[in-house]
């Protein structure tokens, strides 16, 4: 008997003190602070880009600068006077570009590139953003020269033994074609 209740003692005993589990911890926890830090940085980094882009306006005088919703300058070298539409969303392009530096040192050539097939906003083709939101404002025929600043470019990443990080550039694109998706 005395076994039996020394046994149902250390059960019961053992049932009551165990605990629920308990979240495991970090071992080092940061403050937020890279984060900020970061987000100042390209907020200055931005202001000095944008502030070269508005010198080069200013001492182009010959050419009429334009200012995107999306960040970006740019001019027309052709321009389509006829009345057609831009590319809209599902529309197939082909188009030729080339990037340079803000000072025009050749970075890749059109013929570095080839002709350029992209789905507008629907393809997984690596191209800046600055390209794919301008060819939005371009018609077939048109040649346009973008001034985008590294974030619109090849921001952080840059292009292997080409272009540096955070290097604002300058690329001229030609619009071939558009192919519209029709509605089904």
């Amino acid at each position: 008997m005395t076994r039996n209740l020394l046994l149902l003692s250390i059960a019961a005993l053992s049932l009551f003190a165990c605990k629920g589990p308990e979240a495991r911890r970090p071992v080092r926890t940061t403050s937020g602070t890279f984060i900020k830090e970061s987000a100042e940085r390209n907020k200055i980094l931005l202001e000095q880009e944008e502030k070269m882009i508005a010198t080069i306006i200013e001492q182009d005088t010959a050419k009429t600068y334009l200012t995107s919703d999306s960040g970006f300058w740019y001019y027309y070298n052709v321009k389509d006077s006829l009345p057609s539409n831009p590319p809209k969303f599902g529309d197939d392009v082909t188009f030729t570009y080339d990037i340079k530096t803000l000072n025009g040192k050749l970075i890749l050539s059109e013929s570095d590139n080839g002709v350029q097939n992209y789905k507008i906003d629907q393809s997984n083709q690596e191209l800046i953003s600055g390209i794919r939101d301008g060819l939005k404002l371009m018609k077939v025929g048109e040649t346009v020269t973008f001034l985008f600043p590294s974030y619109k470019a090849y921001g952080y990443y840059g292009i292997e033994n080409k272009l540096g990080t955070n290097v604002p550039v300058r690329s001229t694109v030609t619009l071939k074609t558009i192919t519209t998706q029709e509605n089904e």
